[in-house]
């Protein structure tokens, strides 16, 4: 279940919750709206605290990039389906979306002028897109001396 600060997403600031039949339509958008938009996956707040930070903070960023994006929150039931093709592999995670194309990723929570820059270039065609599927990358390496008695 979604905590207070969710759910206030839909209801005091009238943030759509989409799941995997209605993405699509939301992401398509309607004539007059911004064609990107930020998608907050934000977890379940008692395994993830942090999904209630993002909660507060993506209707700040709506604000401040106000006119050049909307939002929307991914439903609990559908974040599993979801994620992957958004490139999420934490929570929270917004997604930055245009044109249904996944321009970003950011994880975690992070310092409002990294929001703000990583926003900024994944609009300008300056990000790193997401890669829809891929996971984290871990590099092992082993140092020292080998046995091979």
């Amino acid at each position: 279940m979604p905590s207070a600060l969710i759910r206030a997403l839909s209801q005091r600031h009238g943030l759509p919750v989409v799941d995997a039949e209605t993405v699509d339509p939301f992401l398509a958008g309607s004539p007059g709206e911004p064609a990107a938009a930020l998608v907050l996956f934000a977890g379940d707040p008692v395994r993830w605290p942090e999904a209630n930070d993002a909660a507060v903070i993506l209707p700040e960023l709506l604000e401040a990039f106000a006119g050049a994006l909307r939002g929307a929150v991914v439903a609990r039931t559908a974040e599993e389906a979801l994620k992957s093709r958004f490139g999420v592999v934490v929570f929270p995670s917004i997604a930055v979306v245009s044109d249904g194309r996944t321009l970003a990723t950011i994880a975690k929570v992070r310092d409002w002028a990294d929001y703000r820059a990583r926003i900024r270039a994944a609009l300008a065609g300056d990000g790193e897109p997401a890669k829809p599927g891929a996971g984290p990358r871990t590099d092992i390496r082993f140092v020292g001396a080998r046995s091979d008695a």
